[in-house]
């Protein structure tokens, strides 16, 4: 019978409280805020010496101020400005926030500056990882990433801290989320999901040796919560099932 490995390593993530910063001061700058999460925006560099300003989305004026006093806040429930930085901070933030934004300044004779324009877009946090892999016949492994909660997911692959290199992989790049390795390849293996607003990386395991004997099927489970310290691989809850495949089905779990 064919060997056959398989692991399966969750990382759950916490997807409340992300908090972005965003240098809008120059034209055009995309920024990126965390879904029900806080953005913090730099407008300008104060409000000092400013005779008058307008902040808008599209024709909807968030901000308006007159020499260093802001007059209006649309958001003011969940949202604060500080004159003295130029900081705008939206809380709780929906896609609703998301779009162009404005910032118009007027010298003291009403002449109309250079506007600056920023984009706001809205994604949703990675919230967990899941990692599974499984033996191949002649000994490579298959691994699989996948993610949840995350808008725009991007993969990272490493190996006992270094980037994957093409001569380590059967198939897939480091930048997929689903690549086999070869049958030489072996250390702790780290997978990482990110987008503009977060970042997870499963805690490093040292996968199992697919060199098995024949009749054999092993698998292993190991889970990892957002409250495990990624310190030693090897102290994560570990399941092993070993399963030797003949006429009577028998099963050893070893913890």
């Amino acid at each position: 019978m064919e060997a056959v490995i398989g692991l399966l390593l969750m990382l759950l993530g916490v997807s409340h409280g992300v908090e972005t910063y965003c240098d809008g001061r120059i034209n055009g700058t995309q920024c990126y805020g965390a879904l029900g999460g806080t953005v913090v925006l730099r407008l300008m560099d104060s409000t000092s010496g400013i005779h008058r300003y307008t902040w808008f989305k599209n024709k909807t004026v968030i901000l308006r101020g007159r020499n260093d006093k802001f007059i209006t806040n649309l958001l003011e429930n969940r949202s604060s400005f500080t004159p003295s930085d130029g900081t705008f901070r939206i809380n709780n933030l929906s896609r609703t926030d998301a779009g162009e934004y404005t910032l118009e300044i007027f010298d003291p004779s009403g002449r109309l500056l250079d506007p600056q324009i920023l984009q706001l877009n809205i994604q949703a946090p990675v919230s967990s990882v899941l990692l599974v892999s499984e033996c191949l016949s002649q000994g490579e492994m298959r691994v699989s990433c996948s993610s949840e909660g995350g808008d725009s997911p991007q993969y990272s692959w490493t190996l006992d801290g270094h980037t994957l290199t093409d001569a380590q992989l059967l198939s897939g790049n480091k930048d997929s989320n689903n690549i086999t390795l070869r049958q030489d390849v072996s250390g702790q293996l780290v997978c990482s999901v990110s987008n503009n607003v977060s970042q997870i990386s499963t805690c490093g395991f040292r996968f199992t040796d697919c060199s098995l004997s024949k009749g054999m099927h092993v698998s292993q489970r190991v889970l990892v919560t957002s409250q495990t310290q990624c310190t030693d691989p090897t102290t994560a809850p570990t399941s092993i099932t070993v399963t030797e495949v003949s006429t009577k089905e028998e099963e050893i779990q070893e913890i």
